[in-house]
């Protein structure tokens, strides 16, 4: 088997032109392929890193999601009391109630409206997430007219500079420090005052509650006593599943389009290794004849060639992952389904994916190798012996 391996696999030198050709039209599909699934990860990445596990988010019964929601101010201070919500340093509960409205702003790139999400938060969120860093200028003051900034946020909408004016919601705000989220969907939001956003939003409670748990295995506790309190109507969530959740849609989207239009490249690039695999049969009947003639039977024929295209498919699928990854890390963004906000994401391109693009090229020089393969398996030996 080693012999008749080397032989096909060393074939491929001889005809550089069009094995060359071949991996390069596989290596445009499976970089089409890598690149447009790193959107997905991207994406999903993005919401789940917003995720804390020592955090739960306490929304109303049957709410899928934030904007859905509604949280009455006099159920606050009974989440708040409950045992398994952990207290900071002065003994007071680390509870985050919150707002989030969409307010519409220019982007910097076609200076077209897009929907961006604002998050009024209570004094305790910055402890609740505490991922969050200043990169210039500082927390806005609560009670004031002041808001934060994502990094994203700043770099996609206009009008979000430190110390700019912002109006919306009928008030002018000024912006007084930008932070980063470790790339959280946190950095494309705006954040201020709860207490002052609610009022300008003509709102009279806040949409969830954000509460760091004393331990993560305390949820199920959490559960069931906010199930047995009958003033509360709420449901509580893991944040790690909430934001998996809100991802789900939009990965799924974007996910059957990679794979639909993967796909109808990917038949171009088979017919590419059909025919070079096909050109290589005919160029080579004499040889298979002998092959035969020395005893190799047609099963090892047909393997042989089924690696030889499998192995050409592998080099331009490689190709395909090189060229796929100088987009690893840059800034994007899209409609977020499940909150009809922007979100902006980076392309994630991880081990799995160019594993994936790798098994994707394989697959197609199979079914491009498969043909081909069981011609000159078919071939009789004396017909192959007299051709010149």
């Amino acid at each position: 088997m080693g012999l008749i391996s080397n032989y096909n696999l060393r074939s491929m030198i001889v005809r550089k032109g069009t094995a060359a050709m071949t991996a390069m039209g596989i290596a445009m599909v499976v970089a089409v392929f890598v690149m447009t699934l790193a959107i997905a990860q991207g994406f999903r990445s993005t919401l789940v890193a917003s995720g804390s596990p020592d955090n739960a988010i306490i929304l109303r019964k049957g709410s899928t999601s934030e904007n859905l929601s509604a949280v009455l101010k006099s159920q606050v201070p009974i989440i708040e009391s409950l045992p398994q919500i952990a207290r900071g340093p002065d003994g007071r509960p680390l509870a985050s109630p919150e707002l989030l409205v969409i307010i519409s702003l220019p982007r910097v790139t076609d200076n077209q409206p897009a929907n961006v999400p604002l998050r009024g938060v209570g004094p305790r969120a910055f402890e609740v997430r505490d991922t969050l860093k200043f990169v210039e200028g500082r927390r806005f003051a609560p009670g004031t007219r002041e808001i934060n900034v994502g990094k994203q946020a700043l770099t996609r909408f206009k009008g979000l500079a430190l110390g700019s004016d912002v109006k919306f919601g009928s008030t002018t705000w000024k912006v007084a420090g930008i932070f980063t989220a470790e790339d959280a969907s946190f950095e494309s939001e705006v954040w201020g005052d709860v207490d002052l956003m609610m009022p300008a939003f003509q709102r009279g409670g806040y949409q969830s509650i954000i509460a760091k748990l004393t331990d993560p295995s305390v949820f199920d506790s959490l559960d069931a006593a906010i199930a047995a309190d009958p003033r509360l109507d709420l449901k509580p969530q893991r944040e790690p599943e909430y934001y998996a959740d809100q991802s789900a849609t939009t990965t799924t989207l974007i996910r059957v389009f990679a794979t639909f239009v993967s796909v109808i490249l990917s038949i171009g690039a088979v017919f590419g290794a059909m025919n070079t695999m096909y050109a290589a049969v005919a160029y080579r009947t004499r040889e298979i004849g002998t092959l035969r003639a020395l005893g190799f039977s047609r099963v090892r024929i047909v393997t042989a060639f089924l690696a030889e295209s499998v192995a050409l498919a592998l080099v331009g699928g490689a190709i395909g992952c090189v060229l796929a990854l100088p987009v690893h890390g840059l800034s994007t963004g899209t409609m977020n389904m499940a909150s009809f906000s922007e979100l902006a994401f980076k392309f994630r391109i991880t081990p799995g994916l160019l594993a994936g693009g790798l098994l994707f090229s394989a697959l197609m020089g199979a079914v491009g190798g498969l043909l081909p393969a069981i011609r000159a398996a078919r071939i009789p030996v004396a017909r192959a012996l007299r051709e010149i």
